[in-house]
C-alpha cells in the first residue's frame, strides 16, 4: 500500500470517527430537533477568519461530461463528481445560494451538466457562456452579485483555467474565495498544482468539500448539526464504496 493510499484511508477513518462521535453525542443528549431554540443557529467566529454558512454562495462551474473525461490530475473523476454532489447537498441543506454554470452547450460544442450533478439541482438555471472566464460573462457575474454574497466558494473543470480565471478576477473585485481542492481537476498534475499554486498566491484560501461542511457548522449542538449529520455520514459511506477508484 503507498504512502498516499494509507493516508487517505486515515484521513477518511478520522473523519468517519469524528461523524460517528458527533452523532453518538447528539443521540445520548436528546438533540432537540432542527430550529429549536435550545439549538440556536451556528454563529459566526469571533474573529470572523473561519466561514459561517450564511454567508458564502457556492458557485459550480463546467462540470460537464467532456471535462471529467480529460481529467488526469491527483483527484480521480468518480471522487470529484462525489464531493460536488456533497457539496450541492450541503448547500441545500443549510440554504446556500448555488450558482451553476456551462461552457459552450448552446454552441453544439459540449454537453450539458453531467447527469449525476444535474440531478441534485432539478430545476436550476443553467448559465450557459461562451467565455473560458466565467468573470467575463455578463449573466454570470450578475447572478453572482444577486445572492449578496461576498464569501465565494469555487468549484470548477478544469483547474487550471476555469477555475483559475474567475478565481483571480473576483478576488481582484474585493470578494473573498475559497477553491474546493478535492472537488476540482485539471488535464494533468503539473497544471492541476500550478493552478492551486496560482490561485492561493492571488489570495484564495484552499479547503476540501468535508472540512469545508464541518466548517459550516462547528457545533455539534448547532441547529444545522442536525441536517449535516446525515449527509456527512452518506458521503463517508459513498467515500468508502469508491475504495482505492478515487
Amino acid at each position: 500500500m503507498s504512502g498516499a493510499m494509507f493516508s487517505r484511508r486515515q484521513v477518511v477513518t478520522a473523519a468517519l470517527a469524528a461523524a460517528v462521535s458527533g452523532a453518538v453525542f447528539a443521540q445520548s443528549t436528546g438533540a432537540p430537533s432542527v430550529g429549536s431554540s435550545a439549538y440556536p443557529s451556528q454563529r459566526r467566529s469571533p474573529q470572523g477568519a473561519v466561514w459561517n454558512h450564511d454567508e458564502v454562495a457556492l458557485l459550480l462551474i463546467d462540470y460537464q461530461p467532456e471535462m471529467f473525461a480529460n481529467i488526469r490530475s491527483e483527484t480521480g473523476p468518480e471522487l470529484i463528481e462525489l464531493n460536488t454532489r456533497f457539496l450541492i447537498r450541503v448547500a441545500k441543506a443549510l440554504d446556500i445560494p448555488v450558482v451553476l454554470s456551462t461552457v459552450g452547450v448552446e454552441m453544439g460544442v459540449n454537453e450539458p451538466t453531467r447527469e449525476s450533478i444535474a440531478a441534485e439541482l432539478p430545476g436550476a438555471v443553467v448559465i450557459d457562456r461562451s467565455s473560458m472566464n466565467s468573470w467575463e460573462d455578463k449573466p454570470f457575474v450578475d447572478a453572482v452579485r444577486a445572492t449578496g454574497r461576498k464569501r465565494l466558494v469555487f468549484g470548477a473543470l478544469y483547474t487550471e483555467i476555469c477555475l483559475a480565471f474567475p478565481v483571480v478576477d473576483a478576488l481582484k473585485e474585493g470578494y473573498e474565495v475559497t477553491i474546493v481542492a478535492d472537488a476540482v481537476g485539471g488535464m494533468s498534475q503539473t497544471a492541476h498544482a500550478t493552478a492551486i499554486d496560482r490561485m492561493t498566491h492571488a489570495g484564495a484560501i484552499p479547503n476540501t468539500a468535508l472540512a469545508l461542511s464541518t466548517e459550516f457548522f462547528r457545533d455539534w449542538k448547532s441547529a444545522e448539526a442536525e441536517k449535516m449529520r446525515p449527509l456527512i455520514v452518506w458521503y463517508l459511506g459513498e467515500v468508502a464504496k469508491l475504495g482505492t477508484r478515487r
